[in-house]
């Protein structure tokens, strides 16, 4: 493939720029062998904030995660920063993750803010997304970044932009961001000489701050007390959540936990996984067969950034087994809503979120419960901007998104592993105090409200061709909707980028009520929900899959579930996603 002539004049501009040696070495071997399509993939665009922010494949390029692109991401959050708050004191908090070159991005972050004269808070050491969160509250800063590609394999780093609420940037914020980003032509433009005068570093006591709140969150310290010796293992996968989590169950009064030892140094190369991912089964293997040998009551594990979580129980027949996100969402919100009422904490302006790719079995047990349910787009800065559009009025329980990541009390305002660990042990200890499995309180929970059953594909599609292959999937599907899947009529398409719902057998038109976003949903005549949505952090689209059958007896769950499987791999196939 040729390279298109702005592709070529952003080679040049790197070739002959202001950028060090190694860096122009990179790229001049690319072009010396005539790599185009390495050469297009590195240049066709500059990296733009998505769903997570910046992210990106390691090296030189526009399209790269490096200290220039980052250099120029941090010169234009600084431009938009001192036009926002014009003769104030700004200040931001930064953190990063295990990752290959992480320390060294959030150093050159932190020189950047001070010397356009704000004032960087800067962790002493890696630490995880959620207390970035809630130092940016805790110190009254503007704004903040964290250094992570989260869960994504070791060649990719990001950069999650801040606002002063603790969320992550939403319109018109992130928009406003990239143009001052764009507005800069050359890195001659980026302030990268530190005044250290304006760098401070966090360590010690704002863990303790942030391990404060998260102990707030215990409903039921009686049944941990009694459960004190639940057996617990714990991996932090080479990441952050190896320096919170051990503290945060010892500070609920776990006094069981075994750590994953091969797995819990810190390590941007990740050497015991392929991917650090918590949703794969191979990366959590270690962890379940130290449960094994151990004969544990629970697996917790943590991605990087110590954001999301996946868990493993033990089923009926003593097997270890993964427990899905939308799994795991729904036992929280079951846990979370009926202890609070046992407690007597229940207030008629209780309220939870969850997105509109997640279980519906949320929105029944808040029903059930007589809680508000609010649905959002996929992401916790949605989540939060609930939380912030209803502050003072209505009360943030806890909410969660089928991608493993949960949020619970609104201290921190996006997932956090590090209180989800605690309150998923308590919950754990909670059953067991009842005689009860988390598997079995699962099963349970699936016969008051119907099994759902929910699976996810995700097809890459890497590179400038991979994202055009997604948007022509995307154009396709809005064109020519299917008007069965698997024999069951479509009877209603969500098109959340146009914002319409449109029942197909009226015609009848209804809005989302939510913003606009690439997102589309085949509502089926029996309830079933088929969503298809391109990732905004990484180069796949994800089509969702969503069915319910009702479950007279937990005795049937193994028969029904399975039946509900084959419904989705039918879905599948009638769909040619295979």
């Amino acid at each position: 493939m040729a390279l298109t002539p702005e592709i070529q004049t952003r080679v040049t501009s790197w070739l002959t720029g202001n950028y060090d040696a190694d860096t122009k070495a990179a790229i001049q071997q690319l072009v010396d062998a005539d790599h185009e399509e390495a050469l297009s993939d590195a240049f066709y665009r500059t990296l733009e904030f998505g769903t997570g922010g910046l992210r990106g494949i390691m090296g030189a390029g526009s399209n790269r995660m490096n200290r220039y692109t980052l250099g120029m991401a941090t010169q234009g959050l600084c431009n938009y920063l001192l036009k926002c708050f014009p003769g104030q004191e700004i200040k931001v908090t930064l953190a990063h993750d295990s990752r290959n070159n992480s320390r060294e991005f959030a150093q050159i972050a932190a020189d950047i803010f001070s010397a356009n004269g704000i004032t960087a808070y800067l962790f002493e050491a890696l630490r995880p997304t959620p207390e970035l969160s809630f130092a940016i509250r805790h110190l009254g800063c503007q704004s903040g970044c964290v250094i992570t590609a989260s869960h994504n394999p070791k060649e990719y780093n990001g950069y999650k932009v801040y606002w002063q609420d603790g969320s992550q940037v939403v319109a018109p914020h992130d928009k406003n961001i990239i143009a001052e980003v764009e507005a800069i032509q050359s890195p001659d433009e980026v302030k990268f000489t530190a005044n250290p005068a304006l760098i401070h570093s966090l360590g010690a006591d704002m863990d303790e701050a942030y391990l404060t709140e998260v102990h707030k969150l215990s409903i039921n310290p009686a049944a941990i007390q009694r459960q004190h010796d639940l057996k617990i293992v714990y991996t932090p996968l080479h990441g952050t959540g190896i320096t919170m989590v051990p503290k945060a169950l010892a500070k609920f009064g776990f006094t069981n936990v075994s750590i994953v030892e091969a797995q819990a140094t810190p390590d941007g190369n990740f050497p015991t996984v392929l991917s650090p991912n918590p949703e794969e089964k191979v990366a959590m293997q270690m962890a379940l067969d130290q449960a094994k040998a151990q004969d544990a009551d629970l697996v917790l594990a943590t991605d990087p950034d110590a954001d999301r979580i996946g868990i493993g129980v033990k089923n009926t027949a003593g097997e270890w087994v993964l427990l899905n996100g939308n799994q795991t969402a729904a036992l929280l919100t079951q846990y979370l809503l009926s202890a609070r009422k046992e407690a007597g904490k229940m207030t008629p302006k209780d309220y939870i979120v969850y997105t509109i790719v997640t279980s519906d079995v949320l929105g029944d047990i808040a029903r059930h419960y007589g809680v508000k349910a609010y649905q959002t787009l996929t992401g916790f800065k949605y989540i939060a901007g609930i939380i912030r559009d209803l502050e003072g009025q209505e009360n943030y329980i806890g909410g969660g998104e089928e991608s493993y990541g949960y949020m619970i009390g609104d201290f921190v305002r996006d997932k956090d592993s590090i209180s989800a660990c605690a309150i998923i042990a308590e919950m754990a200890a909670v059953a067991k105090d009842r005689g009860q499995s988390l598997y079995e309180a699962m099963v349970q929970m699936y016969t008051e409200y119907g099994l759902y059953k929910e699976d996810l594909i995700s097809l890459t599609k890497k590179g400038q061709r991979g994202a055009e292959e997604i948007q022509e999937m995307m154009r396709s599907l809005r064109a020519n909707p299917p008007k069965t899947i698997a024999q069951q009529q479509v009877v209603e398409l969500r098109d959340y980028k146009t914002g319409l719902i449109k029942n197909l057998q009226t015609g009848q038109e209804t809005p989302t009520g939510l913003e606009s976003s690439n997102v589309l949903q085949f509502i089926l005549a029996d309830g079933s929900k088929v969503s298809a949505r391109p990732s905004g952090t990484e180069p796949k689209i994800k089509f969702y899959f969503s069915v319910r059958n009702p479950l007279k007896s937990a005795v049937d769950f193994d028969q029904v579930n399975a039946k509900l499987g084959d419904y989705i791999n039918l879905i599948i196939e009638d769909m040619q996603l295979k």
